[in-house]
């Protein structure tokens, strides 16, 4: 070889085979773009196991809601052990009711959706409502559960008897409610921000 030849050889670095899919096989153009059949298919099985957790967790909510509902709302039982005496109660009785009404709600529009394949409002007015819905609901949960522990904690110094027990456990009750909305406001969120702009 001559001295010019050596200025024109470039030597070639070994090529790497083809990046495999979780399949194990090699990824056609379509797929690769993200646009193909199986990308399609799994963008479905995601968003369907989003509307399935959301629903199983509104349910959650609703459960927890109903249950501090009718707890509270039964927690009478005398002299100054009816909870309609104090304010705080009051609070965690109605954020508990209203928490049912728009739990009950939405799970019996995700259930309607989910069932007939037709949305009762536009997507991203779906989305938005459960996002803003989920987060205002779960504001108030976690809001009237603090306002009364501090009631039902003096209470229980002087007495525990089965009314600060029955607080204890509605103000339980609404924590694992705002818990599961918490939740859902996260599911919503997300469904919200990769919603194509239309």
């Amino acid at each position: 070889m001559s001295n010019s030849d050596d200025k024109n050889y470039v030597a070639s670095a070994p090529v790497a085979p083809p990046a495999m899919d979780v399949e194990g096989q090699t990824p056609t153009p379509e797929t690769a773009s993200g646009f193909g059949v199986s990308a399609i298919t799994r963008r479905w099985k995601s968003e369907d196991f989003l509307k399935r957790g959301s629903l199983a967790l509104r349910g959650v909510a609703l459960l927890f809601s109903l249950i501090a509902f009718i707890t509270m709302a039964s927690n009478k039982h005398g002299d100054w052990k009816d909870f309609d005496k104090y304010e705080e109660f009051r609070y965690v009785l109605a954020i508990a009711v209203l928490s049912t009404l728009y739990t009950g709600g939405q799970a019996l529009r995700h259930v309607h959706e989910i069932s007939t394949s037709k949305q009762l409002l536009q997507p991203r007015t779906s989305a938005l409502l459960d996002f803003f819905g989920d987060q205002i609901v779960a504001y108030l949960l976690i809001s009237a559960a603090s306002a009364a522990v501090p009631m039902t904690n003096r209470m229980r110094e002087g007495a525990d008897n089965i009314f600060t027990d029955s607080c204890a456990a509605s103000i339980s009750m609404e924590f694992l409610a705002f818990t599961a909305l918490a939740l859902s406001a996260l599911i919503s969120g997300y469904k919200l921000t990769t919603q194509s702009q239309i």
